[in-house]
């Protein structure tokens, strides 16, 4: 089956996902794709699956900083990231949602993507999300009164349970044809799917998900084992 679309989910709070986007179209346009794109709350998608994010735990996220500033300098492009992190992501996402943003839902995205992650603005301000769009020549009128009704708001919580129904774990993911991949790394993996030259061995992928666990870690806790007793 010819896969026609990708479906990207992403979050603001992300350097990852704004990576992924910098390069999302040029990967669509390459395919002929339409690129469907979903806000999605991240602390939904942790809480769901029993995850920390990586601001969470110190030492992830001091290698995350260090990993973001290798990565501009090598791909050429500035990166300040946002004024403040975390934020409350919840105003930038529903301003994204196409439900709000209609025809200009990409120009919306990619204006507060850069404003957060290039020029280190506040992404957690309504005003100053506005400001954003407007400067960049995009119609925000009554957009902030708009995000501030229920159905907005039961559209993001929609998109985010969609997302979890998929398997979405993570941000950023790409979801094509019936495939999930995860990370701003997966563009080549991508690429060789919609080329059918995936080196994926789909039975040994199978015999790998079936192998049983011989451990497991909250067992080991609640039992009290220490780690020199192993």
């Amino acid at each position: 089956m010819k896969v026609t679309s990708l479906d990207f989910y992403f979050d603001y709070l992300s350097p990852f996902a704004f990576f992924a986007w910098r390069d999302i179209g040029q990967l669509c346009e390459k395919y002929q794709l339409e690129l469907r794109a979903h806000p999605v709350v991240f602390g939904k998608l942790l809480d769901h699956w029993g995850q920390l994010g990586p601001a969470e735990i110190i030492p992830k996220r001091d290698w995350v900083s260090r990993y973001c500033l290798r990565y501009a300098v090598l791909h050429g492009f500035e990166y300040n990231p946002p004024r403040f992190h975390p934020f409350n992501p919840l105003p930038a996402l529903r301003l994204s949602l196409k439900e709000v943003s209609g025809a200009q839902q990409l120009a919306v995205i990619d204006a507060l993507f850069h404003a957060g992650w290039t020029r280190g603005e506040d992404l957690g301000d309504l005003d100053n999300l506005i400001a954003i769009l407007e400067r960049a020549g995009i119609d925000a009128d009554g957009l902030d009164e708009k995000i501030t009704e229920q159905a907005v708001k039961d559209t993001l919580a929609g998109e985010t349970s969609s997302a979890i129904a998929r398997g979405v774990f993570g941000v950023p993911t790409m979801i094509v044809g019936d495939q999930l991949f995860w990370g701003n790394d997966q563009f080549e993996h991508i690429g060789l799917l919609l080329e059918g030259k995936d080196p994926l061995d789909s039975q040994k992928h199978k015999s790998l998900k079936s192998r049983l666990r011989k451990i497991d870690r909250k067992k080991i806790n609640q039992q009290g084992i220490n780690v020199g007793d192993a």
